[in-house]
């Protein structure tokens, strides 16, 4: 079809309508991936030499970073929305955390962004918030729905899972991005109940009460032992009369 014919379909973009949309695309793939590797604050002149185009480019689709970061978010947002309600559908509420994770996992690189030296979210990147919230939503749900079917510890909870998640490594483009696997199977198993796991510390609101609590009490002296165990021959206090009639020094 000649351009000139092209011009004439509504539905068929002029080669300059066509050449924006391909540097979209392609900007936002290469933010994507920018993100997950680096974190939110990337320098966005790097994204632009990733995708291919001038930075005079990237500027003009994305006028300021939290444009681009709401870009990359919104299709984060269908995904981990429809993988949450397929989750949630299902009867195990274990399969159904475990598949949302494992399918999440490689959309989420702006939740594993969070603490680390990249710096935090960009201010106003109003459909970030929303992939945050939505995520959380659905983790809480899961976990609170593990724990009423005894396949997930009492004592766990949805910071503890998003903290540690946000804290794993990112998809790793070798292995057919499967390396993060492995981590995550090993987080997701310290979430089963079993007897030999040990109890979790106390959550930080319950630890600052305990701490009070122990800071109101006496201090007390450590018993001296022997080598062998036992204490030592407790002596009476100087003054006092011997069974034998004497008086210690």
């Amino acid at each position: 079809m000649t351009d000139a014919r092209a011009a004439d379909r509504p539905d068929v973009p002029a080669p300059r309508r066509r050449d924006a949309l391909r540097n979209r695309e392609l900007l936002v793939r290469a933010a994507r991936d920018a993100f997950a590797a680096e974190g939110l604050h990337t320098s966005l002149d790097r994204i632009a030499r990733r995708a291919g185009v001038g930075s005079a480019t990237l500027y003009r689709h994305f006028p300021h970073r939290e444009a681009l970061v709401d870009e990359v978010s919104s299709s984060t947002l269908t995904d981990i929305t429809t993988a949450g309600d397929r989750a949630l559908a299902v009867p195990s509420a274990w399969t159904g955390l475990t598949d949302y994770l494992y399918t999440v996992f490689a959309a989420l690189p702006a939740e594993r962004s969070v603490g680390r030296p990249a710096g935090p979210r960009p201010e106003g990147a109003t459909t970030l918030e929303l992939v945050h919230l939505q995520h959380r939503r659905t983790v809480g749900a899961l976990l609170r729905q593990g724990q009423r079917q005894s396949t997930i510890g009492p004592d766990a909870t949805s910071e503890d899972l998003l903290l540690a998640v946000a804290s794993g490594p990112g998809p790793s483009r070798t292995r057919h991005g499967r390396a993060h696997r492995r981590p995550l199977a090993l987080l997701l198993d310290g979430l089963r109940p079993h007897p030999a796991a040990s109890r979790l510390p106390p959550t930080p609101s319950h630890h600052g009460r305990a701490r009070q609590s122990t800071a109101s009490r006496p201090p007390v002296a450590p018993r001296a032992e022997h080598c062998d165990g036992s204490a030592p021959e407790q002596k009476p206090p100087s003054g006092t009369p011997l069974p034998d009639g004497t008086t210690p020094s």
